[in-house]
């Protein structure tokens, strides 16, 4: 336990020596945070539509039937696969949403664009398509393979 401690805390040292020899230019690091907001808001009205159509509504309210119970037992079966599969969506976009305030605060902190694995700098390419990234490919893959520490651990 205390090994991986001191590991993860000699990996901040690297990484934070690594930011001030190469880090994204004030612009670029404007324009990652204006995609993180822009994807945080949409994320966040994805998930109040989400709600409001699927976990709000009655089944008197989407079908006007008189009745608060299905006609058919498969139609209770549907509402429920439809109202699980939305918490699910939920879920992942809720997630996504901490990736995301995770990417703000490595702004504020002046740590963006660096890998929390490796210390180097991530690509803008992969920024570009990820913003929230926090980790570079090459470490990713190795986490993926099982070969390095994981993030809880």
């Amino acid at each position: 336990m205390v090994q991986k401690r001191d590991k993860k805390l000699s990996r901040q040292k690297v990484s934070a020596t690594r930011t001030r020899k190469r880090s994204l230019k004030n612009n670029e690091t404007e324009r990652f945070k204006q995609m993180l907001l822009q994807k945080r808001a949409e994320i966040l009205n994805n998930v109040n539509v989400i709600e409001g159509e699927t976990l709000r509504k009655s089944r008197l309210d989407a079908s006007g039937d008189l009745s608060s119970m299905p006609i058919h037992m498969a139609d209770l079966g549907t509402d429920n696969y439809e109202q699980e599969f939305a918490l699910g969506l939920m879920d992942s976009e809720r997630k996504l949403l901490k990736e995301i305030d995770d990417a703000l605060d490595r702004i504020e902190q002046k740590i963006y664009g660096i890998c929390e694995g490796t210390g180097k700098p991530i690509r803008k390419a992969r920024l570009e398509a990820q913003p929230w990234a926090r980790y570079c490919v090459e470490y990713a893959r190795m986490m993926e393979k099982g070969l390095t520490p994981g993030p809880s651990e």
